[in-house]
Order: structure tokens, then sequence, then C-alpha cells
């Protein structure tokens, strides 16, 4: 009888979807893997980036991501998907978008294969929390302009989000909610001139960046017809970026005077 080899799991991180951007330890993942469980968002533009600079994977890729059209796979179902190809003793490569830790449901992933006796690993990606934003040129902590900043989910409750424009604010997956979600920051210490930038499909090729206020940015974004996926910066490092006005200035400028 033949014992089955010791299959394993790794977490890697893809980041925003630019091989560039992908870490040399998750490359040497991605080729010692016999099959990559890949997200459509982030993992996919990797795989196609190292395709197109000749990298050559051998590993079987399973595409467990959201299609135009079709559901996502359930995360139940991939759980089970990711033990039942570890226990086939295939080393297995989940391949997520982003980070695997920020708003990936790694974290579950993770304990599912430990509880399942699943050797596992991760290797953390580059959020598109902090990545994206700097293509648009907004760093998200800056001397004289914000010292902390807070990353949600556009289904999160913001409303308990204190501070003013010196808090960032990143909002993910918030094109759905940015209406309800710039109202409520509004009305808090940031006020309805607080600037805000939406960049969409960062590191895509539909890549766009959008300026304005929260009293302003729902309107321009149903004008410009602003889709998912995107990020939404709020505060005034906003203003740091080439993209922003000349008229939207930073608060501390403007009381300064």
């Amino acid at each position: 009888m033949t014992n089955t080899p010791r299959g394993s799991v790794t977490l890697v991180g893809a980041g925003p979807g630019d091989a560039g951007l992908l870490t040399i330890r998750g490359l040497r993942a991605l080729e010692a893997a016999d099959v990559i469980v890949a997200d459509r968002l982030g993992a996919r533009g990797v795989l196609d980036g190292l395709a197109a600079e000749g990298v050559e994977l051998r590993a079987e890729v399973v595409d467990v991501g959201k299609l135009p059209g079709h559901h996502a796979v359930p995360q139940d179902a991939i759980n089970e998907l990711l033990v039942a190809l570890a226990r086939d003793g295939k080393k297995v490569v989940r391949l997520k978008g982003g980070d695997p830790f920020i708003f990936g449901r790694g974290g579950e992933e993770v304990a599912f294969c430990r509880d399942h006796g699943v050797d596992v690993e991760v290797v953390p990606g580059i959020t598109s929390a902090i990545s994206v934003p700097a293509i648009a040129g907004i760093p998200l902590t800056h001397r004289g302009l914000a010292t902390t900043f807070t990353v949600v989910t556009g289904h999160d409750q913001i409303q308990s989000l204190g501070g003013g424009r010196d808090h960032t604010v990143v909002l993910l997956m918030g094109i759905g909610t940015l209406a309800n979600s710039a109202i409520t920051l509004a009305r808090g210490e940031r006020g309805g001139g607080c600037p805000v930038a939406i960049i969409e499909d960062g590191y895509g090729p539909r890549q766009r960046v959008t300026v304005g206020t929260l009293d302003t940015i729902a309107l321009q974004a149903a004008r410009r017809g602003i889709r998912s996926p995107a990020v939404v910066v709020v505060g005034d490092v906003v203003t740091l970026s080439p993209y922003a006005p000349e008229a939207l200035e930073p608060h501390r400028k403007a009381t300064n005077r």
C-alpha cells in the first residue's frame, strides 16, 4: 500500500493585480504549486501578468471568484476544496487579491485547514487599501495632514468613526453604499467639504481617479458611471494628489490664512 504524500495549503496575497507587486515568496509558492485556487479580483490579474512575462506555472488553476452574471463559490465550499485537495497530497496555493488577512476571509481559511489537520501557511500581499491610493499620489498619512488612518468596508457601520479630516478613512467595496457613507461621514467633524478621491480599477485597464468632497462625490460618481472595483479615500491627504483641483485645499491651509 502506497501512502499518499502529505499535501499543504499556502495562502498567497496577490496584491492589487499587478504581477510586479507580487512578493518573491509568493511567486516561489506559485511555481511549486500543484493547484492554484484563485479569486478573480487581483489574483487573475497576477496570473495573466506572469503569463505575459513568460513565467510558466505547471499548476492547475481553479477559479472560485465571482464572474459577471455568476455567483462566487461559497466560502464553505472553498474551505472544503482546500482541505480535500491537500488530503489528496496536493501542494495548494490559495491565491487571494490584496492581502489574505485584510477583508479577505483568510483567517477563516487558515482556521478551517488547521482544524482539519492540514498544514497551512500565509504569504502576505500588498493590500489595495494602501497600494491603490498610492497610484493616485495619495499617502494615507502625511506630516501636518494626517497621523492615522482607518480601513473599513462600505458595508460596515461607519457612523461610529470619529476624527476629522486629519483621520484618513479608506473605504473598500464602498461604491454601492457611497451616498450613504458620504452623508454619514459629513455629519461629523469632517464636514461636507472634506476631500474625497475614488480610484477605480487600480492597476487595471479601467484605472481612473475622481476627486471631490463628501458633499459632491456621490453625484460625481453617478455622472461618471463609476463602477467597482474601486477604493475611496476620505481626508485632507487627498489634496496631495496631482488629480486634485487647486481649489481643493487642506483644512489646515484654509484656517491658517
